[in-house]
């Protein structure tokens, strides 16, 4: 017997519902997107090793998927290297190319190439496959996909304040009830500053980053093991258990930042993007939350992250301030903002709550049974005029029993059939039935059109 076929660990076939599903997610945030004055682009699903190497670290790195040079890739590789298995450095000899990482650094490389082309500032979206080599679990894969929207060329803190909104109006759409968490990369600096350990900020954001999981207690637990002694973090608690709104929680940041020029900074870029943000009356909550450290090194302002409040479930999208994205490149000094939205988990949160339009899962609306050559060829002539009406309708291709095109039918989730027959054919009509109330309908084209439209 031949071997059942597989796919690799990590990857994921999707079926026609699925694919609706995602689909209905894909366009809504497009549509946003586009709202939004944001232009499509697309990059190449390879890339150079050279464009992708050292920009996510020496773990990042590790996680690339390699492909080897074509032809005879040993050809190159020094017989030492094969003899020792030493991968690290035989890489570079037996593969150029890898699979992208990520949409941001492809994104660096893109505006680089063609900076001579772009308006600045550009506003980019960008909707495609990521792979990673990483042990594939419940909710992580090895190719998934990003969806993402970043400004490069401007400064301006109304950029943030636009992609608050755009993430509030594609929640909103979605019928997601989230909460916006707001933080800002120079707050947390300031904290570290007035603590007496900037140096420590990398060990202090990664362990209030997991303040939601592990509590403060954990957390305290973490930093001291990270050097930092009683006394710091005694000056850290009040910053990291702030509660009221977020302008009292201001208040207080100014208060506590007041040694720290760059945490006062900080305050104020959150302080626009709020105050801004208030009178648009967005359908989602805005909050400041000083725990959110997402981003590490890479952000240096505003971060963002977002959470369904309805649904156990990590960020279902974020992103931040950026001030030398196309640096690694050599065109430093290019400031941008960016979020992404995290498809798949958006499509669990919309499963978990059952929050697809009722028509989101139909491919076709109506099947035309087939009673035979002439009784077809009358009802082709009522599909395409169906069609030009923007209903998705097909004719089934055989002259089958009934009871077995009425179970396609069923099995396709058609809501409605249509029967041309004999007699519907000499009175000019079509025979309509609803598949779940089995009311049937005698109905002109023209009626039937109004009423599958209606």
């Amino acid at each position: 017997m031949a071997q059942k076929p597989s796919i690799p660990k990590g990857t994921r076939d999707f079926s026609p519902v699925e694919m609706a599903k995602r689909n209905y997610i894909f366009d809504t945030i497009k549509e946003v997107f586009r709202l939004y004055g944001y232009q499509q682009i697309e990059t190449p699903s390879l890339e150079n090793l050279s464009t992708l190497m050292g920009k996510y670290g020496e773990e990042g790195d590790k996680l690339l998927f390699k492909i080897l040079n074509s032809g005879d890739y040993l050809k190159d590789a020094p017989e030492q290297l094969l003899a020792s298995k030493d991968s690290v450095h035989l890489t570079s000899k037996i593969s150029e190319k890898g699979l992208r990482y990520d949409l941001t650094v492809p994104f660096a490389r893109y505006v680089v190439m063609h900076r001579n082309d772009l308006a600045m500032p550009f506003k980019r979206f960008q909707m495609q496959p990521v792979w990673r080599a990483d042990r594939p679990q419940r909710g992580r894969y090895r190719e998934f996909y990003q969806c993402d929207a970043d400004v490069v060329g401007s400064d301006s803190l109304l950029s943030e304040v636009e992609l608050v909104a755009m993430e509030a109006d594609v929640f909103s759409r979605l019928g997601i009830n989230v909460v916006i968490k707001l933080n800002n990369r120079k707050v947390l600096t300031g904290i570290a500053q007035i603590i007496g350990a900037p140096d420590k900020i990398v060990d202090i954001t990664v362990a209030i980053d997991k303040m939601d999981k592990i509590g403060l207690d954990n957390v305290n637990e973490e930093l001291r093991e990270k050097g930092l002694d009683d006394h710091a973090l005694d000056i850290l608690r009040p910053l990291l258990t702030l509660t009221g709104t977020n302008d009292e929680k201001l208040a207080t940041l100014t208060e506590l930042l007041a040694r720290s020029d760059e945490g006062l900074k900080g305050v104020e870029e959150l302080r626009f993007v709020l105050d801004n943000v208030r009178p648009l009356g967005l359908k989602a909550t805005v909050e400041l939350d000083v725990s959110l450290a997402r981003g590490l090194n890479y952000y240096t302002g505003t971060i963002l992250e977002v959470k369904a409040r309805d649904v156990e479930m990590g960020s279902i999208s974020g992103g931040g301030r950026y001030d030398n994205l196309t640096g690694v490149f050599g065109m430093p000094g290019l400031s941008g903002v960016g979020i992404s939205f995290g498809a798949d988990r958006i499509q669990d949160v919309l499963n978990t709550l059952d929050l697809y339009p009722p028509h989101t899962l139909e491919t076709t609306r109506l099947i035309f049974m087939n009673f035979g050559e002439r009784e077809a060829a009358a009802s082709l002539q009522h599909i395409q005029a169906l069609r030009r009406a923007g209903i998705a309708c097909e004719l089934y291709p055989d002259a089958a029993k009934m009871k077995k095109q009425m179970t396609w039918a069923n099995t396709r989730g058609v809501p409605f059939v249509a029967m041309v027959g004999e007699s519907e054919m000499a009175a000019g009509k079509v025979t309509l039935k609803d598949m779940t109330t089995g009311e049937q309908l005698s109905l002109t084209c023209d009626e039937l059109i109004a009423r599958l439209n209606a």
